[in-house]
């Protein structure tokens, strides 16, 4: 039996990181997985592709969907500190905590009638991220993992798949490999960290270190020809490639102006959304942008006030930039969070609000969407779905009708097992084409 094979996991990824150290002076951003899929032939995919890249900024903890996108001012219950107010758009309103949002209504297309069948943090990220249910057999591949894996890298250096200030077990690359992975951000402000030679290692010792661990790599594929040995000397290929590249620049913040980063907001997301906005413009495919904080079982309306601050800002802003930038057209940027919160109000909790699934909102810009509208719509308690429902896996396949992308592609897990960026047979998703001009 291959002895690497029977190696644990976290084994082979602590022994490939610590190689990067010790021969080559720098460390490997993706974490390390299983192995690519191989895949079935792929149907047509009649849209007309405009999106090139995709920004999703993701509202984690669950955004309360009364005090944002779906306010309903006739009901003064639910409402409760919440105001409504009108957007640039005739007949489409917000909560008040979204003043800037508002003024760019125009270019935006928020979905009120989301769904999930998830109520719990974990479960309803992980769904929100796959398109499948959380299991302990599989780790299924994240969205940005299928974005790379059925479009490819637009870049020849840079990662296609960038996540800011976010949870790596919600962008992995599950079973499609440590290739498909995200390369992490933690501080927008640093950029992307140990990308560059250690201060210690010079080129020429770095090369000659390079050329030992080629030799190595080598020798040990040769004796133990496994697809994870393949992958990993591929993962150090494009890190290098990386670190010479002349468009890693593109994760310095510092070569925008003050008032560009001003005009953002200061926040580890609104300077999130800054870089998102670098790296599209570099054509990274797909960056995620996090925001926390948004699980406001206590004191709701000091919590979304608190988080709309800097979403709201940061948000109009980017939107406002890609547009002015000419980036907007081809980069869909979306608004996702796990599910809502409940329009009732917990008064022992000093008004807070719980998890609520059944109904949300998620919006869409830019990438052929048609702004300046609403897709379904509550009750008028906010409580339930009336019309237009959309699950998380029509967003998602919706997100892969935008790039047109195969979304309904059959890849096969190494159980062989099959799987569609659309999800399983059951459920599988359907882009909301009317949303796209």
């Amino acid at each position: 039996m291959n002895p690497f094979n029977r190696a644990d996991e976290l084994t082979r990824r602590q022994f490939m990181s610590n190689a990067a150290r010790t021969y080559l002076g720098v460390h490997l951003f993706p974490m390390l997985g299983g192995s690519i899929a191989s895949a079935a032939p792929a149907k047509e995919i009649a849209a007309k592709a405009r999106a090139k890249h995709v920004i999703y900024l993701y509202m984690d903890g669950g955004m309360s969907h009364v005090d944002t996108f779906d306010p309903k001012p006739k009901n003064k219950a639910i409402m409760g500190k919440t105001e409504a107010i009108p957007t640039n758009v005739d007949g489409i309103m917000v909560g008040h905590y979204l003043p800037n949002t508002a003024k760019v209504m125009d270019k935006l297309c928020v979905i009120n009638s989301m769904n999930s069948t998830q109520g719990a943090h974990e479960q309803g990220s992980y769904v929100m991220h796959t398109s499948y249910n959380l299991l302990n057999t599989i780790q299924h591949p994240s969205l940005g993992a299928w974005v790379q894996r059925l479009g490819g890298p637009l870049h020849p250096d840079l990662p296609p798949f960038v996540a800011i200030n976010t949870a790596g077990k919600r962008v992995g690359g599950g079973f499609f490999g440590a290739k498909f992975a995200a390369a992490p951000v933690g501080d927008p402000n640093q950029g992307l960290k140990d990308s560059k030679l250690a201060k210690e290692v010079g080129q020429d010792d770095f090369s000659r270190r390079l050329a030992l661990a080629d030799k190595m790599n080598r020798q040990f594929h040769n004796r133990y020809p496994n697809a994870d040995v393949k992958a990993y000397e591929e993962l150090y290929r494009d890190a290098i490639n990386l670190m010479n590249s002349k468009d890693l620049k593109a994760f310095d913040l510092s070569q925008e102006s003050e008032q560009t980063r001003k005009l953002y907001g200061s926040g580890r997301f609104a300077q999130g959304c800054l870089l998102a906005r670098r790296l599209v413009q570099n054509d990274v495919r797909f960056v995620e942008v996090a925001l926390g904080g948004w699980d406001t079982h206590y004191d709701n309306f000091a919590g979304v006030e608190g988080r709309c601050k800097e979403f709201d800002q940061a948000y109009a802003a980017l939107i406002t930039d890609l547009a002015a930038c000419g980036k907007l057209q081809d980069t869909l940027v979306v608004v996702a969070t796990e599910f809502g919160r409940t329009p009732e109000l917990n008064a022992e909790h000093n008004n807070g609000r719980d998890h609520h699934p059944a109904a949300f909102s998620c919006v869409l810009a830019g990438g052929g969407v048609k702004g300046g509208m609403t897709h379904g719509l509550t009750d008028a308690g906010a409580n339930k779905v009336k019309e237009g429902l959309v699950s998380v896996q029509d967003l998602n396949t919706t997100i892969g009708y935008a790039l047109g992308l195969p979304y309904d592609l059959v890849l096969y897990s190494p159980s062989k097992r099959p799987f569609k960026m659309a999800g399983a047979d059951k459920n599988q998703g359907k882009p909301v084409t009317e949303l796209f001009s």
